[in-house]
């Protein structure tokens, strides 16, 4: 009979444990009873995971530094804080006063000598748990979409969502939220000497670290705790490549924790992962001293992230990217990396910009000619079916330039989807497999050679297309394509080309800038179509008017049925009237990349 009571009795005690943990939440003390002279005690972890407690002095209580703002002023001792100053990683670190929690140490004078810091009061932070406000839309509308961008472009174009973090200015010195360790694990040198600025310019201090030391396995009970004064990261990026801000959590209440006490982005409702961390040290230094750490368990999400600080739950796990690559070097030696970012509309292109140039960097020559034959999957999540965009293209060049240009697409890519105007896109996964060789692989155009240049409507035309390698071979590509149905004596262009020379071409064509997609439907369709760099393409033009209508060629259109497009109530935006419709397209594949352009008049047969 014992036996079967025992489990209902360990299970009735670890209810009781629970119901006394809840109830037992940490009684604060509201801002007005705060004054000058009050002793404090703070708690935060210096080694490891061992919570210990520092002296707060109370000086006094900023009122109002910004809009129903308030911050308290204390002078920090004990625990060598007199010689390091306050602690970047201590941002959400626990004050108290006769046992009471008054708030998260958030703010610090920059180069000032003693360890003065600002105290966010813990009413403001506890207003986090109230505020419901989604993520305001950050898309893409009006911005022509382009193949390729930069890091530095992706940067330029969220440069308003991405100030500079504000100071605030008490009697004449700048009060600045504490920097917040950033610590790169597996990340390459340059890519962090490249992103660097940009992250310390938001507040964080790039910390050169080892990967996480996630368990594969499932995290016990206990390991899905946390306490206040633990340190905790808000993890961007997890798996093979680690990306965390570390800081403090400053209060538990069952399952929500507050922490940092300052924003990290201020993006309001946020998907981020939460992550355990140990701290392996404190590195004293003349700008600002950190907490040097490594990140553990993911053990659940941070869902807000606010002017007070950020707010996380235990045990809701963030919906993140998946990123497979696999690398074929020109050894023919394989390598495998998963790590996965986290599904945001401004962070997870810039993310995947970096986790890739890393990888690529790393595992190639900077110097020297490189190849680089790729082809990738995005998976979509669009309601109950799973959307797929395929990608694959040659890149070719030295200095690094064929990383680069692999990097900046995907990026694009990533970019376009996850900041479309017309519906919140999932990425389910990315898969990519590159393969490399230390070679050129490019070809320029000599000359285009035609069996006739003059035609009947629909009879075949022979094209010859003569190419030279880099390393100087003569090649020759046979295709034919068939004269198009119009009027005897009517001319028309046949175009060989490049890639980039076709979209040249058809911008003149359109006399537009770029393309905006219209639908979701048109943006995938866009990239699953993308030209490639191993293709020699031939476009058919003729003097047949036509539209260009939100990104799509209408061409060689009756003059009712133009009208009828062309009206104000048929078109929420205005087209483009074309004097030049294509009739035909096509592409050969060829392995190199392909540079080059002509232009052959052809004539219909009278």
């Amino acid at each position: 009979m014992a036996k079967k009571i025992r489990p209902v009795f360990l299970s009735l005690l670890g209810l009781c444990a629970v119901l006394s943990f809840a109830a037992a939440q940490t009684p604060t003390m509201p801002l007005d009873q705060i004054k000058a002279g009050q002793k404090g005690k703070g708690r935060t972890v210096f080694e490891e995971s061992k919570i210990e407690e520092f002296d707060a002095d109370i000086l006094g209580v900023l009122n109002n530094v910004q809009p129903k703002r308030n911050i308290i002023i204390a002078r920090l001792k004990g625990k060598n804080l007199e010689a390091t100053g306050v602690i970047a990683g201590m941002s959400g670190s626990p004050v108290y006063i006769d046992g009471k929690l008054i708030g998260a140490v958030a703010f610090s004078f920059p180069y000032s000598k003693e360890a003065i810091a600002g105290i966010t009061p813990i009413g403001e932070m506890m207003a986090l748990s109230s505020e419901k406000t989604k993520q305001g839309p950050f898309s893409s509308a009006g911005i022509p979409f382009t193949p390729s961008l930069t890091l530095e472009q992706l940067l330029d174009i969220r440069k308003d969502v991405f100030p500079a973090r504000e100071r605030l200015v008490a009697q004449g010195q700048a009060l600045s939220p504490l920097k917040i360790p950033l610590v790169f694990g597996g990340f390459s040198p340059r890519v962090m000497e490249k992103t660097g600025p940009f992250f310390s310019r938001l507040g964080f201090y790039p910390v050169k670290s080892g990967g996480g030391v996630q368990s594969l396995e499932k995290p016990s009970a206990l390991d899905m705790t946390l306490r206040e004064g633990d340190p905790v990261t808000l993890q961007l990026v997890n798996g093979d490549l680690d990306l965390s801000a570390v800081g403090t959590v400053t209060y538990v209440d069952g399952n929500k924790i507050l922490a940092f006490g300052h924003p990290l982005y201020n993006l309001g409702a946020v998907d981020y992962a939460m992550a355990k961390a140990k701290i392996i040290t404190i590195v004293p230094a003349l700008d600002n001293s950190f907490k040097l750490s490594v990140t553990g368990n993911m053990i659940g999400a941070f869902t807000q992230d606010r002017t007070s600080g950020a707010l996380g739950e235990i045990g809701k796990m963030p919906r993140l990217v998946p990123f497979n690559i696999r690398i074929i070097g020109a050894t023919n030696d394989l390598k495998e990396f998963k790590f996965n970012v986290v599904n945001d509309k401004i962070l997870t292109p810039v993310l995947a910009n970096m986790a890739l140039l890393t990888l690529l960097q790393s595992e190639e020559r900077a110097i020297g000619d490189l190849t680089l034959e790729f082809q990738g999957d995005i998976y979509l999540d669009s309601g109950p079916s799973v959307q797929r965009i395929h990608l694959e293209d040659l890149y070719s060049g030295n200095f690094d330039a064929s990383v680069q240009e692999l990097t900046n697409l995907l990026t694009a890519v990533v970019f376009f989807l996850t900041n479309n105007e017309f519906q919140d896109v999932g990425i389910h996964r990315i898969d990519l497999a590159v393969k490399s060789s230390e070679q050129m692989k490019s070809a320029f155009l000599e000359r285009v050679w035609l069996d006739k240049y003059e035609a009947s409507p629909g009879e075949p035309i022979s094209i010859k297309v003569y190419y030279r390698t880099f390393r100087g071979e003569s090649l020759v590509e046979e295709v034919g394509v068939a004269a198009p149905n119009l009027p005897a004596g009517t001319e028309f262009q046949l175009i060989v080309g490049d890639a980039a020379s076709m979209q040249r071409v058809e911008m003149g064509q359109y006399r537009a800038a770029g393309i905006v997609p219209r639908s979701l439907n048109q943006l995938v369709r866009l990239l699953n179509n993308l030209r490639k760099n191993n293709r020699i393409y031939f476009k058919i033009i003729a003097s047949k008017p036509g539209l260009f209508l939100k990104g799509e060629e209408m061409p060689n259109l009756p003059p009712a049925i133009r009208a009828l497009f062309s009206s104000p109530r048929a078109a929420s935006s205005p087209p483009i009237e074309i004097n030049s419709s294509t009739l035909g397209e096509y592409q050969l594949p060829v392995p190199f990349i392909f540079k080059g352009q002509a232009s052959i008049p052809i004539r219909i047969r009278k």
